[in-house]
């Protein structure tokens, strides 16, 4: 939400600054993000007058000027059409910057005559995104003014507004409260009332579900145009763009009232009937229509910004032809049908109270965050609908002429809210601030509360007040949170048996376990696609999310394993293959609290670098060494070991289940079936374990050891081969040692992977086959980098051993 001090001043008698404006929003808890202050932007720009402009003796287009500055008469050249003697225009001087060029003026000469200055454009200050010369003033403003004071720009404050406080979206919310927090004086409300010469033409009906209350009246015989320069400077203010007088007064009042309207042009309504309706789905089929499937289609409507938008039956819908024809989304958009133009002569001017629900999530289906979704989706004042009409209406017979019907409205609006029972002492009671109840009073009296005795009845703008704890918020938030006083915490006795429950015991000792076994942590969703659901056992309709956050997060996880697949692949993607991951989290068999289980899952991408004897270890058994290791840590009992029945994303010839008894399974291990492997888009093998902790009885505690935080370089890590011949007596791993120093920020691993003694190598000697991993940090490393870098390694194995490279 954005506002000017000048805009505010317009409901708040106060002398405060844009600061203490600030400061006073920060303390009654509006949360002010940023204020964009044009005059520091243009502090070096100001007003100057052309005495003399004569045409340039080398350039045909450019013209010499004698200029008045505030830093006295200087001689600018300047090739603007309309640079002449008598003009006031804005100079800029030496050594500004100029924001809508990107330039800093130096002392240069053009076409051979040094200019001075500047003199500038409005676009090249930025107050106008096109111009056709030099600005243009008034005569009446003195040489020296400043820019910002000369186009009228002001400081605008921009502040989050919580979804609690709809109020604060309107500026006569935010003086409001700021009245209250003793920074001025609100401004007395103007009761607005436009008589109506005729009734109105326009019959208005509503369904209670779609639209509770909707009201209107028609304007004609007025002359739409542009808004006068008052009206455009205030919405371009808070970064709106002024279209005609008719919109613009609409958007002044959503921003100055939280009170969103909308104008459609009388001529383009169809018939006399305007009603708010919820969308129709598909259209039953007739016989004459059978063998035309567009007569089926659902409803669209063509809005304002020009998109088209399919109609459910959950919208809300304004329609006209008798109720047959949409013609806007209620609380969202009109429809382009029915806009206004220079042309429109006669209007229906609408205000309504939309259903904040409704609106809210019609918002999300069709992609539309526009000023009044925005507000009726945290909820508009109801009992603003007659009122807004009020003023809008007396703004466009100011603005446009014409004269105005009888309002019309249909409908009931909301309930006011109900009465709070509220005794003054529960504020000492709840907030430690002790305040008399006359200032208590004070303060919900000027927030707009209605106080009579110990009956205290909110607003019809605040319906976020249900109760007591509420109202003492209200006033120690106006008080000013400083009030509060400050008590250390009574101490807490730690417990003898300790604060960690069994499963948060398990859950620290099973990560330190695996941790230390070489594993890395991961954490991934609780949910995942739907087809890899089931094919692990899930994808129940009662665990598929109605609003998924993405649509390959769309189910509940039935196990963890498909989501380390997953993250797997993607390492190996990024040059990390060898991948060994546990996570540690709920899976999901049911929709009901006993259906949640705290499993143990990990898994192995067995993708081990080359070795020099040529050996690979058995990745499976090292797993299930690692799984015996962990149910050691957590105490587990001696369990029964199963062949043959393990789940079917499990590789049946290498797969197995330990169980305490035939209905009390703890795990599952083996090799992931190719199968499930292809459909996760992964390569094999992979192993894994998936543990259900809560099969588990109570653990024993044992201290274990952590590994230090893991680096992760976000280059692709390049690996290159170098064969050493060495005397036959030199240890493989004095070969690698001095491999290892020539660059310790690159070399990120060296690993012997062949010896050999045979017909090629000098008897005596032997060739020593080393893998070197280098790990990029910064920079992708060139191939003249990583010429050099190879140089280095063989000149300090040569150095270190006598090592020579085999040719």
């Amino acid at each position: 939400m954005k506002f000017t001090l000048s805009w505010l001043k317009e409901h708040l008698d106060t002398t405060a600054t844009v600061q203490e404006v600030v400061d006073a929003m920060t303390m009654a808890g509006l949360e002010v993000e940023h204020v964009e202050d044009p005059a520091s932007k243009l502090a070096a720009f100001s007003v100057a007058k052309i005495v003399e402009a004569v045409q340039h003796p080398n350039a045909d287009r450019l013209r010499v000027c004698q200029v008045d500055t505030k830093d006295g008469r200087k001689e600018i050249v300047c090739g603007a059409p309309n640079a002449r003697p008598g003009l006031t225009t804005i100079y800029a001087p030496l050594g500004a910057y100029v924001p809508g060029s990107g330039i800093t003026l130096e002392a240069r000469p053009v076409r051979g005559v040094v200019s001075n200055g500047m003199l500038c454009s409005a676009k090249e200050l930025e107050v106008a995104e096109e111009s056709d010369g030099i600005v243009e003033l008034s005569g009446d403003l003195a040489v020296g003014v400043s820019a910002a004071e000369a186009f009228g720009l002001e400081a605008v404050i921009d502040f989050e507004v919580t979804p609690n406080r709809p109020d604060w979206l309107g500026v006569r919310g935010i003086a409001r409260d700021l009245a209250a927090a003793g920074l001025g004086t609100l401004k007395a409300e103007t009761d607005v009332k436009v008589e109506g010469a005729f009734p109105c033409p326009i019959e208005i009906r509503v369904d209670g579900d779609a639209c509770p209350v909707f009201g209107g009246r028609v304007i004609r015989g007025l002359k739409n145009g542009p808004s006068p320069a008052w009206l455009q400077q205030r919405l371009t203010s808070v970064g709106l763009r002024p279209i005609n007088a008719l919109v613009d007064v609409t958007n002044l009042l959503t921003y100055d009232r939280a009170r969103p309207l909308h104008v459609y042009d009388r001529a383009l309504l169809v018939g006399n009937v305007i009603e708010a309706r919820l969308g129709r789905g598909p259209a039953e089929p007739s016989p004459a229509h059978e063998a035309s499937p567009a007569a089926h289609k659902d409803e669209q409507l063509i809005a304002l910004d020009g998109k088209t938008y399919d109609i459910s039956p959950e919208m809300s819908v304004i329609a006209d032809a008798d109720g047959n024809r949409p013609i806007g989304l209620g609380g969202i958009m009109g429809g382009e049908s029915t806009g206004c133009s220079e042309t429109t002569t006669e209007v229906f001017l609408e205000a309504a109270w939309f259903d904040p629900i409704r609106t809210a999530q019609t918002g999300r289906d069709t992609g539309i965050t526009s000023d009044a979704q925005y507000r009726f989706a945290r909820g508009v004042d109801p009992q603003s609908l007659v009122p807004g009409i009020e003023l809008a209406t007396q703004l466009i017979l100011q603005l446009c002429g014409g004269e105005a019907s009888e309002i019309r409205v249909a409908g009931q609006a909301p309930a006011p809210p109900s009465a709070i029972v509220f005794d003054r002492s529960y504020v000492k009671k709840l907030s430690g601030v002790d305040l008399p109840a006359s200032r208590i009073d004070e303060i919900l009296g000027k927030l707009g509360f209605e106080v009579a005795g110990d009956q205290v009845t909110p607003p019809t703008w605040r319906r976020d007040v249900d109760g007591p704890a509420d109202l003492v918020e209200e006033v120690a938030r106006i008080e000013g949170y400083g009030a509060l006083p400050a008590e250390p915490l009574p101490p807490i006795t730690a417990s003898s048996a300790g604060v960690l429950t069994i499963r948060q015991a398990r859950v620290r000792n099973a990560r330190r376990a695996l941790a230390d076994a070489g594993y890395s942590e991961a954490v991934t969703w609780s949910f995942m696609r739907r087809e890899w659901a089931e094919a692990f056992g899930g994808g129940d309709p009662k665990l598929v999310l109605s609003n998924p956050i993405a649509s390959d997060l769309s189910t509940m996880r039935p196990s963890i394993l498909p989501n380390l697949v997953e993250a797997a692949a993607r390492n190996a993607r990024k040059g990390f293959a060898d991948a060994a991951l546990f996570e540690i989290g709920p899976t999901f068999k049911g929709d009901q609290p006993a259906d949640q289980v705290t499993t143990i899952a990990a898994i192995v991408a067995a993708h081990a670098p080359r070795r020099w004897d040529g050996q690979k270890p058995d990745a499976l058994f090292a797993l299930k060494s690692d799984l015996m290791g962990l149910l050691e840590e957590l105490g587990a009992p001696p369990l029964q070991t199963v062949q043959g029945q393990a789940s079917s994303w499990w590789h049946p010839g290498r797969s197995a289940r330990l169980q305490l008894g035939p209905k009390n399974v703890v795990a599952e291990f083996g090799e992931l079936h190719p199968r499930i492997l292809k459909l996760l888009d992964a390569q094999g093998p992979i192993y894994g374990f998936e543990l259900n902790l809560d099969a588990l009885p109570e653990p024993k505690r044992k201290a274990v050891k952590t590994k230090a935080a893991l680096e992760l370089s976000a280059l692709m890590p390049l690996r290159r081969d170098f064969a050493f011949v060495v005397s036959a007596d030199t240890p493989a791993g004095e070969v690698v040692r001095p491999i290892l120093g020539a660059d310790k920020a690159l070399i990120a691993d060296a690993r012997i992977f062949d010896v050999y003694q045979g017909p090629g190598v000098p008897e005596g000697s032997k060739s020593v086959a080393v893998e070197v991993t280098v790990q990029p940090r910064e920079k992708t490393l060139t191939d003249a980098e990583i010429e050099a870098l190879s140089a280095r390694i063989v000149a300090a194995a040569e150095k270190a051993v006598g090592a020579k490279l085999r040719a």
